[in-house]
């Protein structure tokens, strides 16, 4: 694994999480942060000091880039984070999902990224799951995805009162709900064909309220989807084999319903690492530092996969 210094920028709650599996993995790290209270914030639960001022004063009195950089700022500024990091030299660029404040600051980070010869990834850590791992086995041995369904109903009665940046709730389907549509896709294949619905519509998140749809993979998988913001709730992804139903509901647990049973049980978990750090973190953290992109969501990918959350998300 990569041991060299990691530069990671941002000093809040998710930026704490991430400095947890770095100093798990001794791996040296510099925090940049913005204001000082979120900065005593850091180092109370970390015991690291991070530098305040933001990251563009800090490229200023820094001569020396590191090759790694994890980006866990806020919503609104992931993308320009991640074109300040491209332009300074930083090759290796871990960023908070979606990649960037919207559509266009995510495929402005690729532009980027691709002139200046960086490899960025997006964090959606859900892939790391130990009950995602578990359910690859599975569906291996199976013979491969059948089907599936999923639900990113999203509860709006609390969303729309949260603080946030402005244009971040308005985009809100990008930048949450895809974590459970990427499971999905990452499990069952991303779509060939498909259609999509949606209807009603909010101040807080004006392209819709309400989304179904379905199509069939790339792989010959055919899905479903639906999710209502207006309505009780919750994310959950079900995978179908020829011999087991898989259900992530919540996400972090894997039942499974054997052919022939109406029996649901619980999938024993080697889950260490997801109880011990924020789930699927671990994993995701030392897959980037040892260059393993099995399994990360590359940027490329991402910006491939815009076009299917534009239709999804009406955007």
């Amino acid at each position: 694994m990569n041991n060299k210094p990691v530069l990671l920028v941002g000093a809040g709650p998710m930026a704490v999480e991430y400095a947890k599996v770095l100093m798990a993995l001794n791996v040296e790290i510099i925090v940049v942060g913005r204001g000082q209270k979120s900065a005593n914030e850091f180092r109370n639960k970390t015991g690291i000091s991070a530098v305040t001022g933001g990251l563009e004063q800090w490229l200023l009195a820094n001569q020396t880039m590191p090759d790694n950089a994890i980006v866990a700022v806020g919503e609104e500024a992931i993308g320009s984070v991640a074109r300040s990091l491209v332009l300074k030299g930083c090759k290796y660029i871990l960023v908070e999902k979606p990649g960037g404040k919207d559509v266009a600051d995510i495929l402005a980070v690729q532009e980027a990224a691709k002139k200046h010869n960086s490899s960025v990834y997006v964090a959606y850590n859900r892939r790391f799951y130990s009950a995602v791992l578990a359910a690859k086995k599975i569906i291996e041995a199976d013979g491969g995805v059948v089907s599936f369904n999923f639900e990113f109903t999203e509860w709006s009665h609390i969303v729309k009162d949260l603080q946030k940046a402005e244009g971040v709730k308005k985009n809100w389907f990008l930048h949450n709900s895809t974590h459970v549509i990427d499971l999905a896709f990452y499990l069952g294949g991303w779509p060939q064909k498909f259609s999509c619905y949606t209807s009603g519509s909010a101040d807080w998140h004006p392209p819709g309220m309400a989304f179904a749809g379905a199509g069939v993979t790339v792989r010959g998988a055919l899905f479903s989807y639906q999710a209502n913001w207006e309505a009780p709730g919750r994310w959950g992804v079900e995978i179908l084999t020829r011999n087991n139903r898989l259900i992530f509901r919540p996400l972090e647990k894997l039942l499974v319903q054997k052919i022939g049973s109406v029996a649901i049980e619980e999938w024993p978990l080697d889950n260490k690492f997801d109880l011990d750090f924020k789930a699927g973190l671990y994993l995701q953290v030392r897959d980037f530092l040892s260059g393993n992109n099995d399994v990360l969501c590359g940027l490329d990918e991402q910006c491939n996969n815009l076009s299917v959350y534009k239709r999804i998300g009406n955007y």
